[in-house]
Parts: structure tokens; sequence; C-alpha cells
């Protein structure tokens, strides 16, 4: 591939710090500079998927208000949806308007290509999600990602364990998850230079995320915390809001069997050495509750406005919620 050839000659680079130069935004930041910020302060930084305009203006809109600083992040899925140009345009133009530190991400990058096409869009960091492969693979693909983007200036999350259930392309049955080694994790840091971790600590991506109570390995998160030092993650972390789905089945759906992580296990994980929480799910269930609600009272509505609106305050409001738990409020 063309990428390897120009990596190897030591100008992919580069190449890259020329084109991250011309859409460099003074707006954005790395997710470096806001989660070492957050391991130093002892609190979280919520990373929030973004799909379309109104997602990313509730979030933004949250992050204001709360003084909070704040991760936006795309999915391959996302891009593939709302298009690379579209949904980094929309990022910029929002963070502009806004006196907090905004970071733009790429959430679960398994694909080296896409990965560049961010890098070179304006994304401020990066996942290269290497959870699938042998250990070694992992720290091979990552190392080389890492190279490629700390040369543009961009950060680097990545992931070691697997975590079950589906978000997006990301699907693992739960026999395949397992939880992270403290041990493997810190050679991982060590061999690849990443700036963040994501971990599996037995939380799962997706609304029905536990057949029975959910259990998290809490102490694991203590000792690869001791073991790497770095910014650590929490994927599949959503608490699906009982109201919020008892909204959405009153109106239609069909979700039952949903279940989240407990706040209170979200805040002791923070406590231990979280510093990032990815947070897709609660937001979904929000905007399609509303909009669900707005379609069966007001049948007569075709203006998509008032059916939005209440959507992105139902999204605004899970953002909020999100911050206050996660201790980022005020720590802009």
């Amino acid at each position: 591939m063309e990428w390897l050839s120009m990596l190897a000659r030591g100008g992919l680079q580069g190449l890259l710090q020329n084109e991250v130069a011309e859409v460099a935004n003074v707006s954005l930041v790395t997710s470096k500079e806001v989660l070492d910020a957050a391991n130093e302060g002892g609190y979280a930084v919520g990373a929030f998927n973004i799909n379309n305009l109104e997602f990313a203006k509730a979030v933004m809109s949250a992050a204001a208000e709360e003084r909070s600083p704040v991760m936006i992040q795309a999915s391959e899925g996302a891009i593939a949806y709302a298009g690379m140009k579209e949904l980094t345009s929309i990022v910029k133009a929002l963070a502009q308007e806004v006196d907090v530190p905004v970071a733009l991400h790429l959430d679960h990058g398994r694909k080296f290509d896409v990965i560049m096409q961010c890098i070179r869009h304006g994304f401020t960091s990066v996942m290269i999600d290497g959870s699938h492969l042998p250990l070694e693979e992992n720290i091979a693909i990552t190392k080389k990602v890492v190279e490629v983007a700390h040369g543009a200036g961009v950060s680097v999350e990545a992931e070691l364990g697997r975590l079950a259930g589906i978000e997006d392309h990301v699907a693992v049955d739960d026999r395949d998850a397992f939880l992270t080694d403290p041990d493997e994790a810190a050679m991982f840091v060590e061999k690849t230079g990443v700036d963040a971790l994501a971990i599996a600590i037995g939380t799962s991506h997706g609304p029905r995320k536990f057949k029975g109570e959910p259990v998290l390995a809490l102490d694991l998160v203590t000792e690869i915390k001791n073991s790497v030092g770095i910014p650590l993650v929490l994927h599949g972390a959503s608490g699906v809001s009982y109201d919020i789905v008892e909204q959405g089945e009153k109106y239609g759906a069909r979700w039952g069997g949903s279940k989240g992580i407990p706040d209170d296990s979200i805040v002791e994980a923070v406590r231990r050495g979280i510093n990032k929480v990815n947070i897709d799910t609660d937001m979904r269930l929000a905007f399609v509750a509303s909009i669900r609600e707005t379609l069966w009272t007001k049948p007569e509505v075709i203006d998509p406005r008032e059916v939005l609106r209440p959507a992105i305050a139902a999204i605004k409001s899970v953002a909020v919620g999100k911050m206050r738990l996660f201790g980022s409020s005020g720590k802009a």
C-alpha cells in the first residue's frame, strides 16, 4: 500500500504535517491536552459520539453551559453516514462559538486509511482499535499509527481487552470478550507510546448490556492505572436511563431488556483512574424517545424543527448530566 512505502521512506509524517497545517483550527485542542489535565485533576472528560448537526449542537451547548472540556467523537460508521468534510466542518464551526476546550476524535478506528483521512481533515485525536488482533499485531499497528499521528501533532488512543456488545461496526460476542491484563497494559503502553488506553473491566456496548446485575472489575482500574500512569478510557459506559426507556416505550419503542452502568460505578471508576468516558447509547435513546413523543402527541406537525428542537434539548440534558457525573463541569 502507498502509505506503507511512504512510512518506510519517512515521508508520510511530513505530508500529513503540511496537510494538517492547511486545515488547522485554533478552536480545537488535542485529546492529550484535555485528558492529561483530567488525569492530574482526578476527573474524567466525556467523549460524546455524534452523527449529525443536532447531536453536535446539543453536546457543544452543554459543554459551554457547564464550562466543561469536551471530546466530540465520530465512528467510522458516523463518518460514512454524514461525510468526513461535513462532520469536521460542523464541529469546527461550533467549536469557534464556545470558550471551552474541544477535541475532535475518531472513535474505534480500524482502517489505517480512514485514520489518515481523519488526520488530514483536522481531527485532533484518533483511536486505533486493534483489540480484535493478537497482542503483537495490536502493538505493531498501534505503534505505526502513533508514529504518524504524533508527527502531525495528533493524539492517539488504543484499546487492550475486548468489550462485549454492539456499537456501529464493532460487534463482540460475550464469549470473545475479555478483561485487560495490567502487565500486558504496561508493556503495550511502553512499546507503542499511546496517549490514552481504553481498557475492558466488564462494561458492554449497546443498550442491553447485561442479563443480570452489572459487576465491574473496578479493582482492575487501580491496578492498570498504577501500571501505566496515562489517562484510561472507559467504553460501553452508558447508564441507560429507566425514565428515557419508559418514555420511548410509551410511544411505541421496543426497548425491553435495556440496562446500563449505575452512576455510582462510573463515579468509582473515575475515582480510581478513568479519565475519558464514551457516551453514545444514552444520547441515541434520548433523541429517539423525544422524537417518538413529538410525532405521537403532535401528529399534525410537518416542520422538522418542531420535532428536532426537543430532541436536541433531550441530548443536551443527557450531556449535562454526564459532565457533572464525571466531574468535568467547571474545569474549562
